[in-house]
């Protein structure tokens, strides 16, 4: 009688660990393009939102701008039954020592907090940057509509707390309107400390910037892929995890890999139409975003955007030169492809926000033996691990083990030379924590 008892319910759990989430094809449908284009035509109307532009005007300028956003979220919050914590956070910064400041001025943020149920202090943050700029960056009265870059980022972070708001989920998801981001990222960098001040135990910050040009400077048209930037290990590691990859491997396996590793795995599964590309470096070619600076407080962070931009409407004066038209103009926005970037984010966050937190201490052995071992310490709200394990010349997790609910595990005519591995926690509904790589070796 004891057996026919158990068996039903390990068959129904491991139907439903291999099941995927109606939840999440519902986030997708409910993302509306319409939505995100009439938020970036809002703040194109801004005429520019230089962050050292008129804080004062109700019509042009950032001041207007970042009021406009706080209403949004007040308003998706009064019909959430006040879901959300809104709130101004904010920096003062000098010209003294900036050479990209014009005057002294508060860099503000728009921050929006949906509470976790289960885990409040556990946060996923998505951003985007109000700011905008003309061709010189300390010219902060010139238009510079700043349509693609960054309202699309902007408009994308506020249509998902439109949509994720409707869910609850066990942990808490930030809506950022991110300033100064042109002149030096302080809006990240001032959201970034307050975060490490306030001991806030962050998953991932999602960077939006640039989602909404399928028009490459190259000619290439293309509205199904999109980049996803991270570097390959925390910038404050110890001397000691440095040294101690030159032997045990993870190169390429720091907290904001593994991130952009789960971005890009929730993608295939749930708009396998896309095309994620992960991309093996912190942001383009000797640029920056808005996850560096919590990339540099050692948070996990990547930065989702276009695969193909147009220098010629970025960062432009609006002119024509030899036929040539600059400016980043609402017209050279794709609304539906912005769309589909806002539910690569909104599916992401609500994974994420749904399921358990991470093993901790894990563990690996198997030196000179034919399997790999494993152990960890359990977390709450795990009904289970799953093992992950690659070639080391993958960039994904290619493999993988549902191995139930325990606390070790061997992998038995495995050899640990030949793969790296990882360590996700399994939820009830089947939601999983980011992979966690080894950080300990046993014997």
């Amino acid at each position: 009688m004891k057996k026919l008892i158990i068996l039903p319910l390990l068959l129904f759990t491991c139907i439903s660990l291999g099941q995927t989430s109606q939840k999440i094809y519902n986030i997708i449908d409910a993302v509306s393009s319409k939505r995100i284009e009439k938020d970036i035509q809002t703040l194109v109307n801004f005429g520019t939102r230089n962050t050292f532009s008129d804080t004062i005007s109700n019509t042009r300028g950032i001041g207007a701008a970042r009021r406009w956003i706080k209403s949004e979220f007040e308003s998706i919050s009064k019909n959430c039954n006040n879901c959300l914590d809104v709130f101004y956070q904010k920096d003062f910064v000098t010209k003294e020592g900036n050479r990209r400041v014009p005057h002294d001025a508060w860099v503000v943020n728009v921050v929006a907090i949906q509470k976790g149920t289960k885990y409040p202090n556990r946060y996923i943050i998505m951003s985007g940057d109000i700011d905008s700029r003309a061709s010189d960056t300390m010219d902060f009265t010139t238009d510079a509509p700043g349509a693609n870059d960054n309202a699309s980022g902007m408009a994308g972070t506020i249509e998902a707390a439109r949509v994720l708001s409707n869910y609850q989920f066990e942990s808490s998801i930030v809506y950022v309107g991110l300033s100064g981001e042109e002149q030096g990222l302080f809006g990240g960098s001032g959201l970034a400390k307050y975060a490490k001040e306030n001991n806030w135990d962050v998953i991932g910050v999602l960077n939006n910037d640039m989602i909404g040009n399928i028009k490459g400077v190259d000619g290439v048209i293309d509205n199904r892929s999109f980049r996803i930037f991270s570097e390959p290990v925390p910038a404050n590691e110890t001397e000691r995890e440095r040294q101690l990859r030159r032997f045990y491997g993870g190169e390429v396996d720091g907290v904001s890999r593994q991130l952009a590793r789960y971005v890009h795995k929730t993608v295939k599964i749930y708009m396998p139409e896309m095309n994620p590309m992960m991309v093996y470096r912190l942001d383009r070619f000797g640029r920056g975003g808005h996850h560096r600076p919590f990339n540099d407080l050692g948070f996990a962070g990547i930065r989702i955007m276009e695969a193909h931009e147009n220098y010629n409407q970025q960062h432009q004066d609006i002119r024509e030169e030899n036929g040539i038209k600059y400016g980043d103009v609402i017209e050279h926005v794709n609304f539906e492809y912005a769309k589909k970037l806002t539910a690569v984010n909104a599916i992401n966050m609500a994974s994420l926000a749904s399921a358990p937190p991470a093993p901790k201490n894990v563990a690996i052995g198997g030196i000179v033996e034919p399997s790999a071992k494993f152990k960890w310490d359990k977390v709450e709200g795990a009904v289970g691990y799953k093992i992950y394990w690659r070639d080391t010349t993958s960039p994904t997790w290619d493999y993988s083990r549902y191995v139930g609910d325990v606390s070790e595990f061997t992998l038995e005519g495995i050899v640990i030379d030949n793969f790296f591995f990882g360590i996700a926690a399994v939820g009830k509904d089947g939601f999983e924590s980011p992979v966690v790589f080894p950080n300990k070796v046993f014997r």
